[in-house]
């Protein structure tokens, strides 16, 4: 799945995850919410920034994933950062499980989005990345933003 497909509408995305990890892996997956956080999250107030998945007993979990309080709710409002149950096949927990069990992965939420009406989450098995990775990542990212500069300039 790349960028913005036909009928998703992106609401948050991850940068830092993309910052701090090489991402090896991607896959789709749904989550199970309530009223008042898909009113939140169709408003825009959703933070990816320091959530995380895990697989535990079988089921994948989303932590710390910050969906402010709906801002018409009322004291049956959700708890901003509670834990998530994410819907997944038995056979891509699986999958999931044998990557994590390997030395250094992680599972890192990369994309909140809305597909056909439902909440979806991109979700991205990663690699930490260490100080100098981060360091040739923004050069190189440097680098194409003044390559296509001169190509700019060299066009008008």
């Amino acid at each position: 799945m790349t960028g913005k497909e036909a009928g998703e509408k992106v609401v948050a995305t991850n940068k830092k995850a993309f910052h701090d990890y090489f991402i090896l892996d991607k896959l789709e997956a749904g989550v199970c919410l309530l009223g008042t956080e898909v009113k939140a999250i169709r408003e825009g107030r959703l933070n990816l920034k320091d959530s995380y998945a895990v697989i535990q007993k079988g089921e994948a979990w989303l932590f710390n994933c910050h969906i402010s309080p709906y801002s018409h709710g009322n004291r049956e409002n959700h708890n901003p950062t509670r834990t998530r149950k994410l819907l997944l096949h038995a056979r891509e927990i699986r999958k999931l499980i044998g990557k994590t069990q390997e030395k250094g992965l992680t599972i890192a939420p990369l994309r909140v989005y809305f597909k056909r009406g439902k909440i979806k989450i991109e979700l991205g098995v990663a690699r930490g990345k260490k100080l100098v990775d981060k360091r040739e990542s923004e050069r190189s990212k440097e680098a194409d933003r003044e390559a296509a500069a001169a190509m700019k300039y060299r066009r008008r």
